[in-house]
């Protein structure tokens, strides 16, 4: 695999930065430069703008059922090609290949989802009180749509808020990662060689502020999608709001996973020690502070370390890697410094704890015991291989440290018992939870959070109504 140059897509043609600039890309586990990407200046978002406005008015009055097939017809190209596209990503962004392959293939269902959803964006017939008088809403296309997406899964940030988008009708420009341009590059080729009309989605990378501060604002851009921190979400909603700007915002979190005495120990050490060992953590749904009943916290975190001792760090590129690295170096030093507050603090290292080698941006699989609250990584995500595991007696305990934090995306639990889960599902306030199995990030269901995790939905039935605007018609016959 020959790792590619990745040029801007803006209004149907692949193209340089009109000045010329351009950004290393990194294979994180090399530390070796691979390839550039086009840095997009002002110039370049203009011309994305123009190209998102042209469109705009042509693909929003194209039939439900062609763009349905036309998405298709992109998601088959995507499985195509899914091979060589999973090579890409893992050289860019560091994942075991297998893994990549997975996400890739996960794009296309989630194209498929949304292709459906083009058919379904349903109105309404309001029964009138008065004889005569028709009333109807209608669903119709936002507008043309910027989305920023993050690096650690560089198509499936991409593919949702993409796919939702042509769904609805709607133009867009994606503001792509730098430190893994290529496969969201290779993402949009497929709808492009599926015969998306030029203009409808357009592909730009460069400085993240410049971007965000330039496009959100403009006239031209009617909806927001975001996904990252939430510090940067709330910046961004905060200007979207200035605007009056549709926003959906998909941010941190600090996934909570309680085990109960009842619960089935061996399946969750297994289902959990994957889930959070999963690229290497860097995650958003990653599960981060394990809450363990008294009575099986022992056997639990002997389980969970032997676990989390037998996965094989390595490069992507290797077939027995589980883990590869961290997808950028100043991951390293922040884990470290978590690392070590714990400890000093109280917390106990069970495992881990360190980087491997000096080469590649490699780190152990860790696992933190008895960490008080007032450590900092009880209170600010570590989005890495660190997992966390406290104990706790009773079932109120457990809800008060699940529910502590501001933040509210995903949330787990283990239990045989159907009281205890009915107060999860009342109680546990995340916009996700899944029990006794891993069921988050299917196209079919919704995925976001609450509070301080965000606003909306990019997942499910709901997630393409952010894309629409109703409009509500009063008719006197």
């Amino acid at each position: 695999m020959t790792y590619p140059d990745t040029q801007l897509f803006i209004a149907g043609e692949w193209r340089d930065a009109r000045d010329g600039r351009s950004i290393a890309v990194i294979d994180p586990a090399t530390e070796e430069e691979i390839g550039r990407v086009a840095h997009a200046g002002i110039a370049d978002l203009d011309a994305a703008l123009d190209a998102a406005a042209a469109a705009f008015p042509g693909w929003a009055a194209t039939g439900a059922f062609a763009r349905y097939k036309l998405m298709r017809r992109a998601a088959d190209l995507l499985r195509e090609r899914a091979d060589d596209i999973a090579a890409i990503m893992t050289a860019e962004q560091g994942k075991p290949v297998a893994q990549s392959k997975m996400e890739v293939m996960g794009g296309a269902d989630t194209i498929d989802w949304f292709a459906e959803e083009a058919r379904r964006t349903y109105g309404q017939v309001i029964p009138p009180r008065q004889n005569g008088v028709t009333q109807i809403t209608l669903k119709q296309p936002v507008g043309p749509v910027a989305a920023f997406t993050p690096w650690n899964f560089p198509i499936n940030q991409v593919v949702r808020k993409l796919s939702a988008a042509l769904a609805a009708g709607c133009s867009i420009i994606v503001k792509a990662p730098e430190e893994t341009p290529a496969s969201p590059a290779a993402l949009i080729r497929c709808f492009a060689d599926a015969g998306l009309p030029a203009g409808v989605a357009n592909l730009v990378y460069g400085d993240p502020a410049e971007i965000s501060s330039y496009l959100i604002p403009h006239p031209i851009i009617r909806k927001i999608s975001f996904t990252g921190s939430t510090p940067v979400g709330k910046q961004l909603a905060a200007l979207a709001g200035a605007h009056m700007k549709k926003a959906t915002m998909e941010l941190g979190g600090h996934a909570p996973v309680l085990v109960f005495d009842d619960a089935d120990v061996d399946q969750a050490v297994s289902l959990m020690a994957t889930h959070k060992y999963r690229n290497a953590g860097q995650v958003c749904v990653s599960p981060t502070r394990f809450l363990v009943q008294d009575g099986v916290a022992d056997q639990f975190i002997e389980g969970f370390t032997a676990a989390a001792q037998a996965v094989k760090v390595g490069a992507g590129t290797d077939p027995d890697t589980v883990m590869g690295p961290l997808a950028n170096e100043r991951r390293i030093p922040a884990l470290q410094r978590m690392i070590d507050d714990a400890v000093a603090k109280g917390g106990k290292l069970a495992t881990g704890g360190k980087r491997v080698g000096n080469h590649g941006w490699f780190f152990e699989p860790t696992v933190l015991t008895d960490v008080p609250v007032e450590a900092e990584i009880m209170n600010e995500e570590p989005f890495g291989p660190v997992a966390v595991i406290n104990r706790f007696d009773t079932t109120d305990a457990a809800m008060a440290e699940a529910n502590r934090l501001p933040y509210g995306l995903a949330s787990y639990a283990f239990t045989r018992s159907a009281e205890t889960a009915h107060r999860l599902e009342q109680e546990m306030r995340a916009g996700m939870l899944t029990i006794n199995h891993l069921g988050l990030a299917l196209p079919e269901v919704p995925f976001g959070g609450i509070g301080d995790s965000g606003i909306g939905t990019e997942g499910g039935s709901e997630a393409i109504e952010a894309y629409l605007d109703t409009r509500f018609v009063s008719r006197l016959d």
